[in-house]
């Protein structure tokens, strides 16, 4: 087996750089103050860098008494000092280095087709000078946005400020962010932020961006029609990627109802429509992950009621729910059979479970237990009263996949939310919304407000479709 001897030649190359008595290369990095000459030699740059390789042609370097003449003036001196003795001796020390220097290695390193170097310094950069980089993250992102091979970068930094935007989105860097990155950054669903916070930074920088705004014309008040088209002209891509139905109503009269003249009519108007009428909003909330496989109703609504889960009974939209909740499909009635008894087989003894049932004319119905059904009566065949503060009833029309007139009760007498009767009935809320045989029941009794079941309502019906949903 062949014995290495790296360490050595290793030296011995590094004594050629240093003691470059027969280099056939001046290298002139820098520009303007900032300029040092290197001396080198081309057999090594071309067997080294494929760069170097095709640059050191005759179509790209002068020669002037058998001596080759080079100019990088895009390479800080102090990159290419690290270059050369990264290419004579394969060693980079980054220990001692500003986070400047390490950016601006890495992006010579990519220019000059050096994959190895590139691939360390882009690790470096993520692994050891994390904090560098979360304080410019302006800078960084600017610098290697457009480098296709500085992806993993990229996604860093944007991982990074989506997972804690409020130290960037606050940084004196901020309004000067590059178009094209603050717009692949607004659009994406994972940005942590509040949708009121995400206007308020998308009217600071468009007023930054927007030529006599700004510094000199800051002024809302003073503002002519002139300067709300031009503003309306920077931000005109932006506008559609802000939920605004997920801006409250008093946020949204005091920050965004000022700015009225930006915003194109439409979206304007189907805002308002959330806002005045009980509409489910269309586009679903950030970082939304509520999934469920339902035939009856869409993950948006499942984001309803995960917000009903967590007491919060406002819009949707207007909340924001910690999405802790996983449904889980146990039983569907088209699969599975419409019959109590066919329910209770799949169902009985579920810690806490969500029942959507859909009428004819696909109304639908729905409810909540935290305690599970049918647990203690499945083999004595008794009733018995189970209670909870935490259940609640729904009800809402659908129309064209779109739910209105959403209506939600909560329970009233927490003895009387669950009643368990495993002979008789599917699911039971209080002998209010019940399943009992093929049929579905909603009457009054008291156990929960009025707002689905009003002392008037006595209905039963053979429902479309039953779903129950298992949710962990």
């Amino acid at each position: 087996m062949a014995s290495k001897f790296h360490e050595s030649l290793s030296q011995d190359l590094s004594i050629m750089l240093n003691d470059s008595d027969d280099h056939n290369i001046i290298i002139q990095a820098g520009e303007n103050a900032n300029i040092k000459e290197f001396r080198a030699h081309t057999n090594v740059l071309r067997a080294r860098s494929p760069y170097f390789k095709s640059a050191l042609s005759a179509k790209w370097v002068t020669k002037k008494n058998n001596m080759f003449e080079f100019k990088k003036p895009n390479v800080n001196p102090i990159v290419f000092d690290m270059i050369l003795k990264y290419l004579y001796t394969g060693e980079v020390d980054l220990t001692k280095k500003s986070g400047i220097v390490i950016l601006g290695l890495l992006v010579a390193s990519d220019e000059l087709l050096l994959e190895e170097l590139f691939k360390y310094v882009q690790d470096h950069l993520i692994e050891k000078q994390t904090a560098w980089v979360r304080q410019n993250f302006v800078l960084v992102l600017h610098t290697v946005f457009k480098l296709d091979s500085c992806k993993k970068l990229q996604d860093h930094c944007l991982n990074s400020i989506c997972a804690d935007p409020q130290p960037f989105i606050t940084s004196k860097d901020f309004p000067s962010l590059d178009k094209d990155i603050f717009y692949g950054l607004l659009k994406r669903a994972d940005l942590q932020i509040e949708e009121a916070v995400a206007w308020d930074c998308l009217i600071k920088w468009g007023i930054k961006q927007t030529p006599n705004l700004g510094s000199k014309n800051n002024d809302r008040a003073k503002w002519n029609d002139k300067d709300y088209e031009e503003l309306k002209n920077t931000l005109s891509r932006f506008i559609p990627l802000i939920r605004f139905p997920d801006i409250s109503s008093d946020d949204f009269f005091d920050k965004v109802r000022p700015y009225k003249p930006i915003i194109p009519p439409h979206i304007y108007e189907e805002a308002m429509e959330f806002y005045l009428k009980d509409t489910l909003p269309k586009t679903p909330p950030r970082f939304f992950k509520c999934q469920i496989e339902s035939n009856i109703i869409n993950p948006r609504f499942a984001y309803v009621i995960a917000n009903w889960i967590d007491k919060k009974d406002g819009k949707a939209a207007r909340n924001k729910s910690n999405l802790k909740y996983k449904f889980n499909l146990v039983y569907r009635a088209s699969r599975n059979e419409i019959n109590s008894n066919n329910f209770n087989n799949f169902c009985s003894g579920q810690a806490r479970y969500l029942v959507l049932v859909m009428d004819q004319s696909s109304k639908i119905y729905g409810g909540y237990s935290p305690i599970g059904f049918n647990v203690s009566s499945r083999y004595n065949y008794c009733a018995n009263w189970r209670p909870t503060t935490d259940s609640f009833i729904f009800s809402c029309e659908k129309n064209e996949g779109n739910f209105k007139k959403m209506k939600l009760s909560r329970v009233t007498n927490s003895s009387y939310a669950i009643y368990d009767y495993y002979n008789n009935y599917g699911f039971n809320f209080g002998n209010s919304f019940y399943m009992s045989g093929q049929n579905v029941y909603l009457q009054y009794q008291g156990y929960y407000d009025d707002n689905v079941i009003s002392s008037e309502t006595n209905i039963n019906f053979v429902p479309k479709e039953i779903e129950l949903f298992n949710v962990a």
